[in-house]
This record gives C-alpha cells, sequence and structure tokens, in this order.
C-alpha cells in the first residue's frame, strides 16, 4: 500500500516546541519574542526602535521570524525583515520561517521571504519547502519558489517522495499542472522498501491452508516504488490524473509488490479513477499483486466497475494468486490468504453479491470453481454463516465489534432469505451441494456449524446427504453439536438435523 508522508506530524511537533520554548529560554532578552508570539505589534515597533536584537533566539533555535511566520503575520514580518531579521535562521529542528509559511500555505509570506533572500530549496528535517507548499495546495507559494529556483524534482529524505506526488496524492490538481510544466518527472518512484506484513490473516498464529500449505502467511513484502498515478490512484485523486495522464504518465505504472493502478484504484474503492485509466488503456487484467482488478471490484461491492471491466475484456474466471497485506487488527478490506484460487464469481457469493453473481455469469464466468482447498462457491456461502457475527456481505475480515454484532441480529430474517437466495442462484448455476472441500465439509457441514436452518433446510431439499462424515470423521449432526449450536427446542440445528435424517450423532 502506499502512504503518503505525514508532514503535519513533524509540523505539529515544531509547533509544539516553539509554544513551550519559554520553558528553556536562555538568558537573553526574550521580550521581542514574546511580543511577536502575542501579536502585540506597537510592543515590536518599540522594541525595534530600542534596536534589540532582532535575531535572539528561544531555547529551541526559534527566532522571531518564525514566529511571524507561523502566525502569518505579514506586518510583522515586513518590521522585522527591515530590521534585519535572518530569513534563514533554523530552529533546532532545521525549520526555516519560510518552511512555516509554506505549511501555512501562505503565498503572501512565501513571497515576502523569498524577496528578502530566502532560499526556495530550505529543507526541514528532510522535507523540501516547495514539497510542503504542494502538499497544503498553495498554487502562489509553489509559483514563488519555483520562480526564485526551486527544484521542482527535489525528493524528501524518508521515502524519496516528491513534490508531484504529494500534490496529487491530496488532489492539488492546480499544483499538480503547475509542477509537470515546470518540468517535474511523471515517472518517478518513491523509494522501495522492505515491510512485514500478514496476508489477511491478522488475527494471529494463523497458518495459510490454501493449497495446502503450512507456512505461516506473515511475510515480508516490497513496498513503495510508486510514481505520481500511483499516489493518485490509492487516494483518488482524479483531476490529477487527468492531468498526469495528459503528460503521458504510465496508466499501466505498478508498485514495487506489482500492484498496478488500475487494481489500486479498484481496491482503494475509487471506482470513477479505474474507468478513468480503464478507458485511457490500462490493462485489465494484471495480476502482479496476486489479484485482478475485477477480484478488487467485486471486493469494493462496485457493479458499475465490474461492468466497465468485463466490457474491457476482464478475464471472468481469474483467480487469486495470493492474500492481500493488512494491518494487524485492521478493518482494510482484504482478500483472504485462505482464498487463493478463487475467482470474481467465487467471491461474489461469498459476499451475497446476487446481481454481481447475474452480470459474472452472462459474461461467461466460471461459476462453479473451488478455491485451492476445495471449497466451492456454495460452500463459502454456507461458511460465512448468518448467526456467527460475519455475515456474507461482511468483507473487511475482521471481528465485528459488540455494536456491529447487534445490528447484524437485528437483521437476521433478512440475512437469512438473502443468503437463500444466493445459495439458489448458486446451484441454479451448476452448484453440486454434494461437493466437499479437502478437508471434507460439504455446504451442509458448514451450515450445521454456523446454526444456519433454513440454509440446511434448502441443501437437503436438493440432495445434500446427512450422514456424509468428512476428513474428521464427522457428520453434519456432529458439527452442529461440537459448535454448541443445537437449542433445547425443536428448532434447534442439532434437532432439526435428527429430524430431517436417521443418521445420530456418532461424536
Amino acid at each position: 500500500m502506499l502512504r503518503v508522508r505525514v508532514t503535519a506530524g513533524l509540523l505539529v511537533r515544531v509547533w509544539l516546541v516553539l509554544l513551550g520554548a519559554t520553558a528553556v529560554a536562555s538568558a537573553n532578552d526574550l521580550r521581542l519574542l514574546e511580543a511577536v508570539r502575542n501579536q502585540d505589534r506597537e510592543a515590536v515597533r518599540a522594541l525595534l526602535e530600542q534596536h534589540v536584537d532582532v535575531n535572539t533566539p528561544y531555547g529551541d533555535g526559534a527566532t522571531a521570524l518564525h514566529w511571524a511566520a507561523h502566525r502569518d503575520d505579514a506586518e510583522t514580518a515586513d518590521l522585522l525583515i527591515r530590521a534585519g531579521a535572518n530569513v534563514n535562521a533554523a530552529n533546532d529542528l532545521g525549520v526555516t520561517p519560510i518552511a512555516l509559511a509554506c505549511a501555512n500555505g501562505s503565498a503572501a509570506m512565501v513571497e515576502k521571504l523569498l524577496a528578502a533572500g530566502a532560499n526556495p530549496n530550505a529543507v526541514a528535517s528532510g522535507e523540501p519547502a516547495l514539497m510542503t507548499a504542494a502538499r497544503t495546495g498553495s498554487v502562489g507559494a509553489v509559483k514563488a519558489l519555483l520562480a526564485r529556483g526551486a527544484n521542482v524534482n527535489a525528493r524528501d529524505g524518508a521515502r524519496g517522495q516528491t513534490a508531484l506526488m504529494w500534490a496529487v496524492a491530496h488532489n492539488h490538481a492546480e499544483v499538480a499542472r503547475m509542477l509537470v510544466e515546470k518540468g517535474a518527472q511523471v515517472d518517478a518512484r518513491s523509494n522501495v522498501s522492505q515491510q512485514i506484513v500478514s496476508l489477511a490473516t491478522r488475527y494471529g498464529g494463523v497458518r495459510s491452508r490454501a493449497r495446502g500449505l503450512a507456512e505461516h502467511t506473515v511475510v515480508a513484502v516490497e513496498q513503495g516504488g510508486s510514481t505520481a498515478l500511483l499516489f493518485a490512484a490509492r487516494n483518488g485523486s482524479l483531476e490529477a490524473a487527468r492531468i498526469l495522464v495528459a503528460a503521458r504518465a504510465n496508466v499501466n505504472d505498478a508498485t514495487s509488490d506489482g500492484t498496478s493502478a488500475l487494481v489500486m484504484a479498484a481496491h482503494s474503492g475509487h471506482g470513477a479513477l479505474a474507468t478513468f485509466v480503464l478507458d485511457h488503456g490500462a490493462n485489465p487484467n494484471l495480476a502482479g499483486s496476486g489479484y485482478t482488478a475485477l477480484h478488487a471490484a467485486v471486493l469494493r461491492s462496485d457493479l458499475n466497475l465490474v461492468k466497465a471491466l468485463l466490457a474491457h475484456g476482464a478475464n471472468p474466471s481469474a483467480h487469486v494468486m495470493k492474500g492481500t497485506p493488512v494491518r494487524r487488527f485492521s478493518k482494510d478490506f482484504a482478500l483472504n490468504a485462505a482464498w487463493i484460487g478463487a475467482t470474481p464469481f467465487w467471491l461474489a457469493t461469498r459476499f451475497g453479491e446476487i446481481e454481481m453473481m447475474r452480470v459474472l455469469a452472462a459474461a461467461g464466468a466460471d461459476a462453479v470453481s473451488p478455491t485451492a482447498d476445495g471449497t466451492t462457491p456454495l460452500i463459502a456461502i454456507a461458511s460465512a454463516g448468518i448467526d456467527s457475527g460475519q455475515t456474507a456481505s461482511d468483507r473487511r475480515e475482521r471481528r465485528l465489534d459488540p455494536l456491529e454484532l447487534a445490528a447484524t441480529r437485528a437483521r437476521h430474517d433478512e440475512d437469512v432469505r438473502h443468503v437463500l437466495e444466493v445459495a439458489a442462484l448458486a446451484v441454479s448455476l451448476g452448484g453440486d451441494v454434494k461437493a466437499a472441500n479437502k478437508a471434507g465439509d460439504t455446504a451442509l457441514h458448514r451450515a450445521a456449524a454456523k446454526g444456519s436452518n433454513k440454509l440446511i433446510e434448502f441443501l437437503v431439499e436438493r440432495g445434500a446427504r446427512l450422514d456424509v462424515e468428512n476428513k474428521r470423521g464427522q457428520t453434519p449432526l456432529a458439527m452442529a453439536s461440537r459448535s454448541g449450536t443445537a437449542g433445547s427446542s425443536s428448532t434447534g440445528t442439532a434437532a432439526l438435523l435428527r429430524k430431517l435424517g436417521p443418521k445420530t450423532d456418532s461424536q
């Protein structure tokens, strides 16, 4: 995933140091500093007439001009500059007045400082002033810096990002246009690094069962290597993306882990931007990240994008090749590593997307292929459950909090009807109610484990076997009893299974 460097945090720390500077003040005459900080211009004028040292700093190195820039106090800044204030003075963190002016997005202050000799290429803790101005979206500040010789392709010291990347990430289209016109490299890439991530199995101690493998799904992956267009895709900056594509940015740009701009936009939920790059030649079948844009569109429930991808030649039967990197205990939209081998139709079934299932089927999608562990679309919808706290529509691979659980239970009847409709459609398109995964579990086993009574009745009516045992020797009845879903009334799951067939619990 892309990350825009959070420069606001740096500046907040700088300001906190400034605001608390009196605690570490030296024995110098700090009256001018206090007057500027308090925006007392009469006192400032009086002190300057007394020839108080205009460059006396606080203990952190901040001068009166720093405070004037921070307050965006142009009149006071004029007074200080005329009195000989050092426009390039840096505090202990390397922050100069122009960096603070850029953080404020104050074109007037930036111009004033530049006219007085401020360095247009000043760098505060690794952050060039031009990048700060681009992030805040100040066209005037960016224009002034460029006119005075700011390096349009300067990079920050931490991630190797550029002003164009930052302008695009925040969708400051006019700033991006100006930077491109002044020679910003649209194909420049941020630094590449490695990060330890989980492949959509974030709750600890989980091993992937995909393809029968037992490897840990916590892996080191490459991150970064992003162009400005990839920042636009990640953040949905459509207007900025238009400028980049007009400047011949590669619509098939991909990050270091293989995630294309199209997949990035689709997974990030930016269907309009995804459609834009698709219309401008993006390959709909790129899967360098382990899944296609069609998988991502299904994940994000974007039916319009699904239709657009299919119209542009997306393979409706492509398979997920690896899980998506996620943060621990996050709410990221994710493709679980256990879903390796899943087709878009499989995902649509798992998420209960009935209309999407129909659209994919009409496009010739494979409606029956299982994942690598043998889980069919029908088993997938049964595994999603109804009473388990994770409904068919939940696609964030996370545990529900108490409020979400309460909402889920409140719509129980609606969810039951929906799951039955999904199952019926899957069966009508060739789904086999008797099919089992590699563990020997059928859809009936999974429905029994989840306590999905109506689904159990549906499956049995269509030929599901009550006496079939999985690889652990368990029947659906045994699964229900083991899961503790049996109730004391005749409507309990175990009671229902006993009623539907002669097979008794063998466990």
